[in-house]
């Protein structure tokens, strides 16, 4: 049976107070937890941006690639920023597009933070 670890890498600090893990390995899945932008004054696309800059350091520290993720759970505060979302996506992931929900919600955990992004991946699956 495949042990649980932790991922870690610089640049994505880990949660303060050890409450949960940013991205654990499972065989070859990685489950992601949702990642925010560290800047939350920019716009949503920067913010975007940022997210998945984090989950591509992740899944690079595990010896993935971002052709490796079949899933995400994308999260807005206002579905206007649906676009922005959308242009980010577009510059990390095209072809084969991972599995995807978006739904809006009220507030994320950071003030001013409009998109929040989890992923599973698998490693070596990517095309």
């Amino acid at each position: 049976m495949d042990k649980i670890t932790k991922v870690s890498v610089p640049g994505v600090p880990e949660p303060e107070g050890n409450i949960y893990s940013n991205c654990l390995k499972v065989g070859n899945q990685l489950i992601l937890s949702g990642m925010i932008a560290a800047d939350t004054s920019g716009d949503a696309y920067q913010q975007s941006i940022d997210c998945f800059e984090k989950i591509k350091a992740l899944l690079v520290g595990a010896g993935g690639r971002m052709e490796d993720v079949a899933k995400l759970n994308i999260y807005l505060t206002d579905m206007e920023n649906r676009p922005a979302f959308g242009r980010a996506r577009g510059e990390y992931f095209s072809g084969r597009m991972p599995c995807s929900t978006l739904v809006a919600i009220t507030a994320l955990a950071a003030p001013g933070a409009l998109v929040e992004i989890e992923a599973t991946a698998f490693l070596g699956a990517g095309v």
